[in-house]
């Protein structure tokens, strides 16, 4: 069965600009949001977006679909919509919740905002609302702030399915699982790393032998998982909750014979892991529309008053070497650089 065998690959270079509370604080209503007393009165919208790091690159693809939704709805609508990045180029809780207050001060009238520890943020988000600003989340919530809405993937089942396909891969061969968890304050990738280890029990095969937190960059990212493989040789397989490393070559020395990742996100970059079979799936996250659909429901909520929903899932795409080309024709119809060729030269499905 898969064995690690002893990976020497060096870390790279970080890819592109890129994944306390206030006793005022409120769950936010499971089914809706009425929107027509907030509807903004004016012809124009101005949305500050805040997501974790500038180091990640699947935030850059929710920054061009925020930028896209902008053009496009202003148009349709005759508003002019205002997309204004203010993400730190690190993570770090403690500057969102500076960067919402500073939004509040600049004169935003909704902030978009993936919060990397809800704890930290929760605060600055429910002191936004009561100036008049209204707050949205995506991809990573704070469910106990009063943001008016989240759109983005089901942490429990996302872990869940990650590790289905570990198992589905393995068969019935043992299998030693690393998981791959990001920050660790980060309260979408600690339910899916949980999720991960309570699906683990069902299969009597699987071994989980620990739980890896890092930076979210790709280079701390795939240095976390050489450090880990030294260290626990017996790891052949990973279940990252996030794509961190797969976002460079680093790891492209593997032997898919002996070593299996399923990773959740599918960028341009991570597609060759697909094709030589170390990650044979990718569950890709649409981060492309953390931005557009985001900036819809912000639309739908603020300009036509219109009633939105509290919580919009996202579902995964299973991404496999049989689907690579329809894949890389989502990724290019996204704007998104770094596409190889010869995944666009691939057949796509007849739909």
């Amino acid at each position: 069965m898969w064995r690690s065998v002893g990976i020497a690959v060096v870390a790279f270079a970080a890819v592109m600009g890129c994944n306390g509370g206030s006793s005022d604080s409120s769950p936010s209503t499971p089914s809706s949001t009425g929107g027509g007393a907030t509807a903004v009165k004016k012809k124009d919208l101005k949305i500050t977006l805040i997501a974790k790091s500038n180091d990640n690159p699947v935030f850059q693809s929710a920054k061009a679909g925020a930028m896209a939704a902008a053009g496009d709805l202003g148009k349709a609508n005759g508003v002019t919509i205002t997309v204004d990045w203010q993400t730190p180029d690190k993570e770090d809780g403690q500057e969102q919740a500076k960067r919402i207050a500073s939004a509040v001060n600049n004169g935003a009238d909704c902030i978009l905002i993936s919060c990397s520890d809800a704890g930290k943020v929760t605060g600055a988000i429910n002191d936004a609302v009561a100036k008049g600003v209204q707050v949205m989340t995506f991809d990573s919530d704070a469910p106990n702030s009063k943001r008016f809405a989240f759109y983005g993937a089901d942490d429990a089942d996302a872990g869940k399915e990650v590790m289905d396909e570990l198992a589905g891969i393995a068969k019935s061969q043992p299998i030693n699982v690393a998981i791959l968890a990001g920050n660790e304050n980060a309260p979408n990738l600690q339910k899916r790393s949980q999720a991960v280890i309570d699906e683990a029990k069902r299969f009597p095969n699987v071994k989980i032998v620990g739980t890896f937190h890092h930076i979210e960059s790709t280079q701390d990212a795939t240095a976390e998982v050489i450090k880990d493989d030294n260290a626990h040789p017996e790891i052949n397989a990973w279940a990252m909750v996030g794509g961190w490393p797969l976002f460079g070559p680093g790891l492209s020395k593997l032997s898919p014979a002996s070593y299996k990742i399923v990773a959740i996100d599918a960028l341009p970059a991570e597609l060759p892991y697909v094709d030589s079979g170390i990650a044979p799936v990718l569950l890709a996250q649409p981060v492309y529309d953390w931005g557009y659909k985001s900036v819809g429901i912000i639309v739908d909520k603020l300009i036509l008053g219109k009633e939105v929903p509290t919580i919009t899932k996202m579902d995964l795409v299973k991404v496999t070497k049989d689907s690579l080309g329809d894949w890389a024709h989502t990724l290019q119809k996204w704007g998104l650089p770094g596409i190889d060729p010869k995944y666009l030269a691939l057949p796509v499905s007849k739909k």
